[in-house]
This record gives C-alpha cells, structure tokens and sequence, in this order.
C-alpha cells in the first residue's frame, strides 16, 4: 500500500511542474507590479535618491534585491559597479542575462535607465521637501527591471542583454560615462543601447505612445515600429528642440561607440509639469500606460535580440 501511495505521490507531483519549454512561456507585466516598484523608489523612504545618500544606497538595494529574485547575474563581481562622485561612493547596478545563441550572444544590447534623482530641496512646497522623482526616473528603473524580469524567465534572448541602472544621472551623466568608458575598455561588441526616461505619463494627443530621442540619428524607431506592427515609437518636435537627445544616459554610450544608443520616452516635458519639483510623486504616474508601453516594447527588444544581422544602424553608415 506503501508503495502505492508513493508511486501516486510520484507521478502528480511530475505531473504538477510547469513545462520547460521557455519559448511556450505567456509573461505578462501587470500594472499592480509597475506601482510597486516605482512607489518604492519615490517614497519619502528614499528622499530623492541623490547620489551619496542613504537613499540612494536604500534604492540600490532594492534594485539588487529584484535583479537577484528575477535570477538575473551579476555582470560583475557584484551587481555594483563602484565610482566617485568628488568625495561621495557612488555606483551603478549593472546586471548580465546571456543570449541563449552560441554566436549572437557575442553580442550586447544594453537596457538602462537612471534611478538617482535631485534629493531635498531647501524650498518647502507646503511641508515637503522631498523631490520623490516618480517619474524621472522612478518609472525609467521600474520598466527597465520589468523587461530585465521577462527576459531573465523568458531566456529567449538570443543576443546577450547587460540591465543597467545608473547613478548620478543628475550630475551629468556620471554613472553612464563610467561604465560606457569601462565597457569600452572591454571592448564588448555592442548593438545598440535602449535607455529608459520618464515612462509615467502618456501624452494625450499624439498618435504615438512614446518617442525616441535622437529620431533623426538612425533607424531604430523605425525598426521598432516595424518589429511591434504599430506606431508606438515618434519623433517629438520639443525633444529636437532641447536637445534631449545628449541630456541622458543614452549619450556617453552614443560618445564611446557612435552606435544608435537613443532614450525611450512618453514625456518631453510638454505633458508633465512636475520635473525636479517635490509634486513628481508616484500618484501621479499612469500604472497601466506604463504597462501597456512595458509589454508592447519588450518584443520589440525580444526580436532585436533575435535578428540574424544588426539592422539597426546609424543613417550615416
């Protein structure tokens, strides 16, 4: 009877484990797990996150926490990657998900975003004085994790793919220069690099659901366009017009490699009126706008990772 029992026991239990085809795998990014993330990041908790703080270490934590759930390895000894800012540590969060193809995965596509922000401000706005940066770029670190999540269960990157989530964004692209410099240093073979700014809010009138800085430079929106089938990447007249195209962390890795290395966006500014104010709280971000871009780009970056060439290109080559 014993035995009975335990050859039951056996055959449900082998019977109850999920299929181990990854390609068969259905990953959906919800809305509910975006808000986590980003009122995490744009609590009162992490007081803005500027770099040097005890924020910004509560904030790197939590990244490294996330990174090591999703099973995502270091690309380092560490998921740190340590620099100085003057007299303060200051250090990126860079992790490595390999291509499952024993040529591609030669090559890299990086995906990052900055997650410091601006910290206190000396002038209250009522009783705060926390500059909680929700949207930037509370919101560009919870959708890079969010692809970094898929990709990590997913396997199905063909091309290595390096999450990077960078400090000191607000005091000139350090974090990016640091690391562009010291991957080039490497001399990885980079494809292109996709960086992730202010994803939480929609714009109401415009038949594109995000930009792309840098539209003119190559053509990498259009090739997302045409890998996602719609028009989910445009060109943004007041990005040209500020030159947002070198004011994130897309352009130290543009600098180093003169590859397409260009920032995704839902705001220029245009649709937000909260930037570096102590108002950009996390009730105010757009969880199933993020959810929708999040889950409607990541086959865009599944495909790209799976072409047999680099098609996205520079205009000029």
């Amino acid at each position: 009877m014993k035995k009975i029992i335990l050859l039951l026991f056996i055959v449900f239990t082998f019977s109850c484990k999920p299929s181990i085809n990854q390609d068969s795998k259905t990953i959906t990014i919800t809305s509910n797990e975006i808000k986590d993330m980003v009122e995490y990041l744009a609590s009162n908790d992490t007081k803005g996150r500027d770099t040097g703080s005890e924020g910004i270490e509560k904030s790197a934590r939590y990244i490294e926490a996330q990174l090591k759930t999703y099973g995502v390895k270091p690309y380092f000894k560490t998921y740190r990657d340590n620099f100085k800012v003057d007299s303060l540590e200051a250090f990126n969060v860079v992790g490595f998900i390999e291509g499952n193809d024993a040529k591609l995965k030669d090559e890299v596509i990086i995906i990052g975003a900055h997650y410091d922000h601006i910290g206190t401000r000396s002038k209250q706005v009522g009783n705060d004085s926390i500059a909680n940066g929700a949207n930037d770029n509370a919101t560009g670190t919870a959708t890079t994790l969010a692809i970094a999540k898929y990709f990590s269960a997913k396997r199905s990157n063909k091309r290595s793919i390096i999450i990077a989530l960078f400090s000191a964004e607000e005091r000139g692209l350090l974090g990016s220069k640091h690391l562009a410099k010291k991957l080039k240093a490497q001399n990885i073979d980079l494809y292109t690099m996709i960086n992730f700014e202010m994803t939480g809010v929609p714009f109401p009138d415009r038949d594109y659901i995000a930009f792309a800085t840098g539209y003119d430079l190559s053509n990498m929106a259009t090739k997302m366009n045409e890998y996602a089938k719609s028009n989910l990447i445009g060109f943004s007249e007041v990005s040209k017009k500020y030159g947002l195209f070198k004011a994130s962390d897309n352009y130290p890795f543009y600098n180093e490699f003169n590859l397409p290395c260009q920032t995704i966006s839902s705001c220029d500014l245009s649709n937000y009126n909260q930037y570096h104010k102590v108002g950009d709280e996390a009730d105010l971000m757009n969880y199933e706008h993020m959810a929708s871009l999040i889950n409607k780009i990541i086959p865009v970056i599944e495909t790209m990772s799976k072409t047999p060439t680099k098609e996205i290109k520079m205009h000029n080559e």
